[in-house]
This record gives C-alpha cells, structure tokens and sequence, in this order.
C-alpha cells in the first residue's frame, strides 16, 4: 500500500537517499554532473559537502567519473571497495546479512527488480528502499524506518563511507562519502530520538 510522504521532512529524506542510490550504483551521466554542478548549498555541514560535490561535478567529465568508479566498486577482479553490508559485516559476501535482508525486505513486501543483477544488500539498493519508505512508496511507520536503518544500514554505513572518502581512486566519490556519512549520521540520531 501506498502512503505518501506528508512532511516536508520526509520528503527531503527520500531525495537525499535517492540522490546517494542513483549516485553510487552507476557513474552519474552528463545530464546528472551537470546537474550536480549546478548545486548551491548553505553554510550547514551539509550544505558545504554538497558545495564540494558540486566543484567535484564541475571539474569532471563522464569518461573520468565512469573510470573512477569502475576503479572504486567494480575493478578488475574487485574494486577498491567493496559495497556490501555482508563483505562489511562478516567480512564475505552473501553471507548471512544478506539472507536476514531478504527476509526483511519480504515482509514489508518489497521484491527485487527486473533486470537487478546486484545482490539487495549493496549500499545503493538499502538507500533505495529507505528513499522509498520516507516517500511513503512502502507503507511503513517511522519506527519500522528506524528498525531497518537501524539493522542493515547503521552498523556498517558510517565506515563504508569513512572508507570511500580514502579510496585512492575517489575524486569526484571523496565529496559523496561526506554527504553519506552526514545522513547517516543524521538519521541514526534522528531514529534515536524517534524511538
């Protein structure tokens, strides 16, 4: 079912998660650096890692950004990171995390996509359904928004992102890594005080 976001809070959540998924699932395209170039933040932390991200967008072009993460998360065999909660909780990927999220994900009835190839726990798919239940795409309360976070992202998300920000080959993904640690600093905060 259904519920649409109805706080201008959430619905900023859900763009913030959806910006990051978009952003670390593939090299963002001409279209999208633009895009991001043209972001003008405020004087918050926030909104000065955006300010980065967006000089990053500026000072970049598709071919460099694609290479750039192809050495980051794909490699050749494996990239510099590695962005799966299994990998950063057992140190072994589709390991038993990966089943507890399916699970999860199964009983608030989310399903993969046709055509995903990448097992659920990879970080762009878990900010995916976050973005989908702050936009009330999945018909969840605020305290199962918290149990989530709190399960498959909390535990591992803040060091994946502390990581990314020293991947060697992070130009244009140091910035984002800054942006990903704030929100999910952010919100575990917020789900604290929620509950």
């Amino acid at each position: 079912m259904r519920r649409p976001a109805t706080a201008t809070v959430d619905v900023a959540r859900s763009e913030q998660y959806r910006f990051l998924s978009r952003v670390l699932i593939c090299a963002p395209d001409r279209a999208l650096l633009d895009a991001i170039a043209s972001i003008e933040g405020d004087q918050t932390p926030m909104g000065a890692a955006f300010n980065a991200l967006a000089a990053a967008a500026a000072e970049t072009d598709p071919h460099a950004v694609e290479r750039e993460y192809f050495e980051v998360f794909v490699g050749v065999g494996r990239g510099e990171l590695l962005p799966y909660a299994s990998f950063y909780l057992t140190g072994f990927l589709n390991e038993r995390p990966l089943a507890e999220l399916r699970a999860d994900l199964a009983r608030i009835g989310v399903a993969r996509a046709e055509g995903r190839h990448e097992p659920e726990d990879h970080i762009a798919l878990l900010l995916e359904v976050m973005a989908d239940m702050a936009a009330g795409n999945i018909d969840i309360d605020i305290a199962g928004q918290g149990a989530f976070f709190g399960r498959h992202i909390a535990p591992w998300a803040g060091q994946f992102f502390d990581d990314l920000a020293i991947a060697p080959s992070a130009r244009f993904y140091r910035p984002l890594a800054e942006i990903g640690r704030l929100l999910t600093d952010i919100e575990s905060r917020a789900f604290t005080l929620a509950a």
